[in-house]
């Protein structure tokens, strides 16, 4: 397989929606599924990795990436800088992996700007209180931030419309068993199904031989 069947999937969510723990779940069932691991400036939190969760840079090493034209997307997200390595994605996709880019609305439209093919899926948490608790739920961060989160959560979900499939986190092995499904579906389009299986193909729809076998 190569990258002309290997698929690029943008997923979003609002901080909250449960985006991070359905990847992780959906990555240990599908081995043909790998994530981009982004590039970030904020702190490690407790239990992370460098080089697993994120690559952990600081500021001036970030922007000097950025400068280079490392990344095929960056944003800003609250005080921090988030950023996904071109090399990196098109180095996965040559090996014939799927890759998933985790990323925000900013970034999605800059994925979409140089990979027009990428699948793109928005998670969204079942109702707007059931955000606010899952974010207190955290035991992480103070009320200011939490109010800060729900704002931009607000502001992320207003970008739904721009993404090809939506799913509602309410129960967690549904969504999970939807979000597989969407993965599946696009790896079964005729236009990649065609390159996986064109000499099946072409020798099915030969003209019969001369003997008539």
């Amino acid at each position: 397989m190569n990258d002309s069947t290997s698929i690029l999937f943008i997923v979003s969510a609002p901080s909250g929606a449960g985006k991070t723990s359905l990847l992780r779940e959906l990555l240990q069932r599908d081995k043909q599924l790998s994530l981009s691991v982004s590039h970030t400036t904020r702190a490690m939190r407790p239990g992370e990795q460098d080089g697993v969760d994120y690559h952990f840079a600081d500021k001036h090493a970030f922007m000097q990436l950025v400068g280079e034209g490392a990344f095929i997307e960056h944003a800003q997200v609250f005080d921090n800088f988030y950023g996904t390595s071109e090399m990196a994605v098109r180095e996965q996709l040559e090996a014939g992996l799927d890759v998933v880019v985790e990323i925000d609305w900013q970034g999605a439209r800059q994925v979409r700007q140089r990979f027009p093919g990428a699948v793109s899926i928005f998670i969204i948490p079942p109702s707007i209180q059931a955000l606010r608790e899952r974010l207190s739920g955290r035991g992480q961060d103070s009320e200011d931030i939490i109010e800060r989160r729900m704002r931009d959560a607000q502001a992320e979900l207003s970008h739904y419309g721009e993404y090809d499939y939506l799913i509602v986190n309410d129960d967690f092995q549904l969504a999970l068993q939807q979000l597989g499904e969407v993965v599946a579906a696009e790896r079964l389009r005729e236009v990649r199904q065609q390159v996986r299986h064109l000499a099946v193909l072409r020798e099915m729809l030969a003209p019969p031989s001369a003997n008539g076998s």
